[in-house]
C-alpha cells in the first residue's frame, strides 16, 4: 500500500471510530518527545485525471464569522492550558468577569509555561481554544466583551 493510501485508511478508520486526538512519543538518547495533535475535519479538494502537464490547483479555505469583542491572542506557538493543572478548576469561563492583570490562560512552549494575563476588563464572551490545544502565535485564544 502507499503511503497515501496509507494515510487515507488511517484517517477513515479514525473517522469512523470517533477518535480526535493522537498522542506521539518518540525515545531519543537524551529523553523523550512527546506530541499531542487534535485532529480535525478539513475541506477535501478532488483532483481529476488530466493528460496536460499543468493542474490547477483549487484552493478551498473555510471563513469564521468575525469575532465582535476584544480578543487575547496567543504571543507565541506553543500549547494552551485553560487550568494551573489538569483537572484543577479552569482559569476563567464563559460569563466570568474579568480584570486587567487576571491570568486566563497558560501558553508552553520550549517548556515554560507563559501566563497570558488580560489586558481589558469585562466579560469572557467565548473561549476559541480547547485545553491543550496547540496554538500559533497570534491566535485568538479568548474574546472580551
Amino acid at each position: 500500500m502507499s503511503f497515501r493510501g496509507t494515510i487515507e485508511s488511517l484517517s477513515k478508520t479514525m473517522d469512523d471510530m470517533g477518535i480526535t486526538e493522537i498522542d506521539f512519543e518518540r525515545r531519543f538518547l537524551f529523553g523523550i518527545y512527546t506530541r499531542r495533535i487534535h485532529l480535525s475535519k478539513q475541506s477535501v479538494v478532488a483532483v481529476q485525471d488530466s493528460t496536460c502537464e499543468t493542474v490547477n490547483v483549487v484552493e478551498t479555505k473555510e471563513t469564521k464569522p468575525a469575532v465582535s469583542g476584544h480578543v487575547i491572542k496567543s504571543p507565541m506557538v506553543g500549547v494552551a492550558y485553560l487550568a494551573p493543572e489538569p483537572g484543577a478548576k479552569p482559569f476563567v469561563k464563559v460569563g466570568a468577569s474579568v480584570h486587567v492583570g487576571d491570568t486566563v490562560a497558560l501558553v508552553e512552549a520550549m517548556k515554560t509555561f507563559n501566563p497570558i494575563k488580560a489586558d481589558v476588563d469585562g466579560v469572557v464572551k467565548e473561549i476559541l481554544v480547547a485545553d491543550s490545544a496547540a496554538v500559533e502565535f497570534d491566535q485568538p485564544l479568548i474574546v472580551i466583551e
